[in-house]
């Protein structure tokens, strides 16, 4: 079941496809229009330091990597990653330009991505957000995830900061 996770999927204008080589110039631009993002996230998309991270994308075998096209560009990118043995998937790595952030375009790509784990079997989605993020806390709070935590300095990032992690889960059960 887990082999459909990564096809593509779409909602109307918004579409989850593969991450792949076309997508690199797009999401390098969209990358760009928000250079201060990337002091929370724990790899920086920014500047230099785009093509090293695009490329480490597909580098971890359990990795799934989706570029987010709105009406066929680049918006940003998301992916999943896949503990299969366990049927639990973490979402997350969401970027998006700020020119589509409060659009409620987070939410769309966020209930396609649950919905097609749910439907693939998946007892459990999970989010691990650094705690300085409080717009994808709201995000992910307002999807109805449960907040089971905060993994206390547990990942260095990029930029030297040890962060702390707040891990957020859905079960299967709860998702109507």
């Amino acid at each position: 079941m887990t082999a459909a996770l990564p096809d593509p999927f779409d909602d109307g204008t918004l579409a989850l496809v593969p991450l792949a080589e076309c997508h690199r110039e797009g999401l390098r631009l969209a990358c760009a229009t928000d250079d201060t993002i990337w002091a929370i996230y724990p790899v920086s998309f920014g500047g230099a330091h785009f093509d090293p991270a695009f490329d480490a994308m597909f580098a971890a075998a359990n990795r799934i990597p989706f570029a987010i096209l709105v009406d066929g560009e680049v918006a940003g990118t998301t992916s999943y990653w896949l503990d299969a043995a366990n049927d639990v998937v973490e979402i997350g790595g969401t970027f998006l330009v700020p020119a589509q952030r409060g659009t409620g375009l987070n939410g769309r790509v966020k209930r396609l991505m649950i919905d097609r784990a749910f439907d693939l079997r998946m007892r459990r989605v999970e989010f691990r957000i650094d705690t300085r993020n409080e717009r994808s806390i709201a995000a992910v709070e307002k999807l109805g995830a449960v907040r089971e935590g905060v993994l206390r300095r547990n990942r260095l990032t990029w930029n030297g900061i040890c962060r702390d992690t707040a891990v957020y889960s859905l079960l299967a059960s709860e998702w109507v």
